[in-house]
């Protein structure tokens, strides 16, 4: 796992490897809440490192000195079904060269939504690698790649304040990304693999008539948000919003010629030249 300030979700992602997992290793980007204590108190294994995209860290995670035979990318607000635990251990006793998808299902608003994606997420340690790009890495592998039965709940956020947070931060980056036309995860290709077809929808997106109306009735209708009411409702219209905060801030960069500057985000310590108040 890689985290930033995740102490709201270390507790339950760690309660449900424990007794499951051989090992636990986490990448911390210097978080100030109570992630460190959390994952001590655990016993996991923590690391510290500067944070410079998450390609770039999930590659230097993938360089730490795992023993286990087996690796599994996770992320702090994730959690493991029984089926999909044992699903996993059948697996990786009978399997040599394969990589494992599992299927994802998204949680919104406290609300399992009728939204699931098959990712990978658990290859043999050393056969992996993550593209190289600053946000929505990929991991990439040579072996054959079979789905596993079970579910990997994704709890998304703990409520709509973080939620944004986390989206503000995603859509600069994208945008960003789009600025400066650095590479995709791979080559995009209409009618190639379903990560090659889904970075050619990335890349020209953009260009579609009608964009975020069809983006709207595909989260709504076609992934059948609608099923789970006004949170369904709500999260349409937010994805859908993500999608034009990314446009805007790519526009914005261009006039204005350049990326955001880096903006702080939490306070720091106290000066020692400045008189302190409490």
């Amino acid at each position: 796992m890689i985290s930033l300030n995740e102490g709201h979700n270390l507790d339950a992602v760690l309660g449900n490897l424990a007794g499951w997992a051989q090992e636990v290793w986490l990448v911390d980007s210097y978080s100030t809440d109570a992630t460190i204590d959390i994952a001590l108190r655990h016993g996991i294994r923590v690391v510290q490192r500067r944070f410079r995209g998450f390609g770039d860290q999930w590659n230097f995670a993938l360089s730490l000195p795992v023993s286990a035979p087996w690796t599994m990318k996770l992320d702090p607000d994730e959690r493991l079904s029984d089926e999909l635990k044992q699903a996993i251990v059948t697996a990786t006793a009978t399997s040599s060269d394969a990589a494992f998808s599992m299927r994802r299902h998204l949680h919104f608003l406290g609300r399992r939504l009728p939204v699931a994606h098959d990712i990978l997420r658990l290859w043999r340690t050393g056969t992996c690698r993550f593209s190289d790009v600053p946000v929505n890495e990929h991991p990439l592998v040579d072996s054959p790649v079979h789905l596993l039965s079970g579910v990997l709940d994704h709890h998304d956020s703990p409520n709509l304040h973080h939620w944004f947070v986390k989206q503000n931060r995603y859509t600069t980056s994208e945008a960003a990304w789009q600025f400066s036309r650095s590479a995709l995860s791979v080559e995009p290709k209409l009618l190639g693999t379903a990560l090659q077809r889904r970075m050619w929808l990335k890349k020209h997106f953009w260009r579609f008539p009608l964009r975020y109306v069809l983006l709207f009735a595909y989260h709504y209708l076609y992934l059948g948000a609608w099923r789970c009411g006004q949170a369904g409702y709500y999260w349409s219209q937010l994805r859908t919003l993500v999608y034009r905060q990314w446009e805007m801030k790519a526009f914005e960069m261009r006039l204005q010629g350049a990326p955001y500057a880096a903006i702080p985000e939490s306070p720091g310590l106290p000066d020692p030249r400045i008189q302190q108040f409490d």
